[in-house]
Formats: C-alpha cells, structure tokens, sequence
C-alpha cells in the first residue's frame, strides 16, 4: 500500500489553484463517510510514479493529513487539455462495511504453459478490465487469469476465474468471455521442394530462349526494313526524269 501526504488548502479558488500548480503540487478533494468533504493538494513528485499505472483508480492507498491517516481510493483524475499534465485529483474514503464498484485490471500468467500459444495460436484478450463489486475491506489489485493448460479454442470465462471472497463482477445475467485462445491467423507457406526448384529452372531457360527468339525477330525485322528503304529509293531514281545536256553549238556555215 502506498502512502501519500496531504495538505489542506482553505481557499479552492481558480488562482488559488493555479499557484498550488506552479509550485509543482496538485489540488484534490477527500470526499465519502461520515466526515465533511476536505480539499486537499497532493504533491506531483509524490504520485507521479503511480498516477500513469493501470491500477492507479483501484488501488487503495492510505493519505496522511496532518498526522490523520486514513485508507482512500482514487475516483477521478482531471488532465491538462494540451499538456496532459494531471489538474485534479478525487479521493474517496473506505468505509468499512461498504461495498465498491470499480474496474479491476485483468492479468494474464503463465503463457508458455499454454499449449495453444505453444502451437502458434494467439491470445484474443476481450476484456482488459472486469468491473467488479468489492468490499472495502478486500479490493484486489488486479484479476489473475492462469493460462496453463489453454489449447487453441478455448475461451476464458469469468465462472473460471478464480476472484477474492465476496467480490462478484456487476454482471450476473451471463457468464461472459475475457480472453480465447484462437488459431494462428498467418499461415506458412510450404517448403520449396527439389522439383519445384527444377521446374523454376526449366521456365527460366525458356523465359531466356523466348528472349533470344525476340531479338532475333527483331533483328530480322530491321533489316526487311532496310531493303524495303532501299528498294525503294532505287525505284525513285529510275522514276526521275534525265537531265537535259546543253545544246551545242553548230560552227556557222561558210558563204
């Protein structure tokens, strides 16, 4: 159990607030019992450690206020909208006698003793939380689910799982699933084999074959070309009409 110390603060202002803030603490309210609801601030250092857990809203700590302890629970934490940083914090006190609703974080152990994991299956957790009633006196920290002996298929149901006494889940009308282990969802291709290997082979050779044959067609293609152009400019120079010589000059008769 931890241990926090409080201090009362009389003035519950937003500038008051504001100023506990800066100087690194944080305001909070004590409500619940007989005794009148008490603002308090709580250090930030003090509580940073366990204010980020997953169990931080059900677990049971014990606050000091001026040398008065009692046994609290968080209710609510209050963050920054830009930051994240926590502004406000509810505790609740335990009374004894009186039963609590919270959400108990639900822990999975011994995953290697589970045949169907051990196979390649996976674990479908459904709940990661089980709301639960609990006496004040006896608020587990967590719900420890034993996975030994689970096989592919099996789904955990909370009539198998074992709870403190007189804790019961606020859900009594069904017996609800909290996790299966269900088969593997990627499915392994099979070994390539010696004729598998040949026949890639095979069709390799043939891709390269085709290949050649290509060229050569196209090689071929080119050079019909060629003699087609020439064929062709031979048929326009005979088509050309012949150049006309000058006429020459007869040597002028004799009188």
């Amino acid at each position: 159990m931890s241990n926090l110390k409080a201090t009362k603060r009389e003035n519950s202002s937003s500038g008051s607030n504001s100023r506990l803030r800066a100087q690194g603490l944080i305001p909070a309210i004590l409500y619940g019992g007989k005794d009148r609801n008490q603002n308090i601030s709580i250090s930030k250092k003090e509580i940073f450690n366990i204010i980020n857990s997953d169990t931080f809203l059900s677990k049971v700590l014990e606050l000091e206020i001026d040398g008065k302890k009692e046994k609290v629970i968080p209710r609510d934490v209050a963050y920054h909208v830009i930051s994240d940083e926590p502004i406000h914090i509810d505790f609740m006190r335990i009374v004894s006698g009186k039963k609590i609703v919270l959400e108990i974080p639900v822990k999975f152990i011994n995953h290697p003793d589970s045949p169907g994991l051990k196979r390649g299956g996976v674990l479908n957790i459904v709940r990661r939380k089980v709301e639960l009633r609990c006496p004040a006196e006896t608020i587990p920290d967590e719900i420890i689910v034993d996975l030994k002996g689970t096989d592919i298929g099996t789904s955990i149901k909370i009539s198998s799982v074992k709870l403190p006494n007189n804790v019961l889940p606020t859900i009594t009308d069904r017996d609800f699933v909290v996790a299966t282990v269900a088969a593997p969802t990627v499915i392994k291709e099979p070994e390539k084999t010696a004729e598998t290997t040949t026949g890639e082979g095979t069709e390799g050779e043939s891709a390269t074959e085709g290949a050649e044959a290509v060229t050569k067609d196209a090689e071929g293609v080119k050079k019909d070309e060629k003699s087609k152009d020439a064929s062709t400019d031979k048929k326009a120079e005979e088509k050309r009409p012949a150049e006309k010589k000058p006429a020459e000059k007869k040597p002028a008769e004799k009188k």
